[in-house]
């Protein structure tokens, strides 16, 4: 650990730091403004055909080709869009038991993702599993915390990256639930889980001092909230950190009907957004860009 935090402070130490932007829901844009529309999936689980017509709850809902027409329709509207995942896109029907992990990448590369963080569930053909299906995506991955040095994935899996949208960067970085007692070791190997909130602070110092990134946004793994207060969750991160302007969450399949805004360490607003499991949403955060910093957004879950 103390490898990647020399790194990143090194980083942050040679950069100034940026103007603090107001942050708020808003409900239009201004003409001026530049849009940057974020959409994002968690926790689709192998749901690659839409639910079956006799689900309990959301029947023939979902599905990989239901999807592609929705997010088409919105890059028609605004082409400053990215996609997201925020993991456990692996196991849950049997095409991931008789594909591995094939299909899934291959399917989230034609509909044009730009970045996806990883899940506990990824591991479940183990990391040479995982480590295998990597050339079937044709996008990238992110985790900050998991440290990936003596596995096969060393060196493919990156703390963050930054995509430029009309001027506009954005940083995206990636944070994992804790493996041990929830993965069988024998699958994610010596893979060494990192203290989130530590990690996040030193990744989004980089993103926002080095990179000079716009937007900060976290693909987290860790679960919206717990009973244990103990338990690091979105909330948490959210309160005990500060320049993070999206977290999109996954792994407790919290359907969030809008994003909740969350004051952070610095009493600034973050938004947390999760959309329930198995792709039958897909959340839409619309960032505005004002010629002087200022951000604001509006955002919602919207069915598929």
């Amino acid at each position: 650990m103390q490898s990647r935090r020399t790194f990143i402070q090194q980083m942050a130490s040679a950069a100034a730091l940026s103007g603090v932007s107001s942050f708020g829901l808003w409900s239009c844009a201004k003409p001026e403004t530049k849009k940057i529309t974020i959409l994002h999936t968690n926790d689709v689980h192998s749901q690659i055909d839409p639910l079956p017509a006799n689900h309990y709850k959301y029947p023939g809902l979902g599905g990989f080709a239901r999807r592609a027409t929705l997010i088409e329709q919105i890059r028609k509207e605004n082409p400053n869009t990215i996609l997201l995942d925020a993991g456990d896109i692996f196991q849950g029907t049997p095409y991931f038991n008789y594909y591995g992990g094939e299909l899934e990448f291959k399917l989230m590369s034609k509909l044009g993702y730009d970045i996806a963080t990883i899940g506990n569930h990824d591991f479940d053909n183990g990391i040479e599993g995982l480590f295998g299906q990597l050339p079937n995506a044709n996008f990238e991955f992110v985790s900050a915390n998991y440290d990936f040095k003596n596995t096969v994935l060393d060196g493919y899996v990156k703390p963050y990256k930054v995509i430029v949208k009309d001027e506009v960067k954005i940083g995206v970085f990636g944070l994992g639930v804790e493996l041990q007692g929830l993965v069988n070791q024998n699958l994610y190997k010596e893979t060494k889980y990192l203290n989130p909130i530590e990690i996040a602070e030193e990744t989004v110092r980089v993103l926002k001092e080095y990179e000079q990134c716009d937007i900060i946004i976290c693909l987290s793994h860790i679960g919206y909230s717990y009973d244990n207060p103990d338990k690091v969750c979105d909330l948490t991160l959210a309160r005990k950190t500060k320049d993070i302007d999206l977290i999109i969450g996954g792994h407790t399949h919290t359907l969030l009907p809008k994003p909740e805004l969350v004051d952070n360490a610095a009493g600034n607003k973050v938004l947390i957004n999760q959309c329930g499991k198995s792709g039958v949403y897909m959340g839409q955060i619309d960032f505005y860009l004002d010629s002087r910093g200022n951000k604001q957004t509006e955002g919602r879950s919207i069915q598929v």
